[in-house]
């Protein structure tokens, strides 16, 4: 009788933990009360589709087509596109509150202002890729990080930058249709 109260006192606490920390671990969101209005974010993005052509004895890696969306603090978008040298005209929005506040939230909480900028090395028999750039200002504090597709590197990405590619290719999306 005294062995089974004691597994039942016992049990209590590992219960408790297991319904603290199953609703954290299934959470697949960033809580957007992580960013406040006090922060300053700006985000200048760029995707490159890359294309190295052979000449023989030398090769070059040109741009086929250029990417440019800068978001500024206050949710105003500009996207920029460059095909085949020629400059398109130039496409301004304004980004939400809240997609704004979960962009902020995605940086801040995950750590992406400590990723080191690396460089991702490209593997030689790469001839079309996309590589991408981002420059984020938070707070003053500036962060760039160059990386390509992950089938033209050997390295790894880490994924807080895929998902931060992510944020910003869905809104290239919605602001181009």
């Amino acid at each position: 009788m005294v062995k089974k109260i004691m597994f039942a006192l016992g049990a209590i606490p590992v219960v408790i933990a297991l319904l603290i920390s199953v609703p954290l671990l299934t959470k697949n969101e960033i809580p957007i009360s992580a960013a406040n209005s006090f922060d300053r974010l700006d985000i200048e993005y760029t995707k490159h589709q890359l294309k190295t052509i052979d000449y023989g004895v030398t090769e070059r890696t040109g741009a086929q087509k250029t990417e440019i969306l800068t978001i500024k603090n206050d949710g105003e978008i500009k996207y920029s596109v460059t095909e085949q040298g020629y400059l398109q005209p130039d496409i301004r929005s304004q980004l939400d509150e809240k997609k704004l506040n979960k962009i902020k939230a995605l940086i801040k909480e995950t750590g992406f202002m400590q990723i080191p900028s690396e460089s991702f090395p490209i593997l030689e028999n790469a001839t079309e890729f996309q590589k991408s750039n981002v420059k984020i200002t938070l707070n003053g504090r500036s962060q760039e990080i160059h990386w390509p597709e992950q089938s033209a590197t050997s390295g790894f990405i880490p994924p807080i930058i895929t998902m931060v590619e992510a944020e910003l290719d869905q809104i290239i999306s919605e602001i181009s249709e």
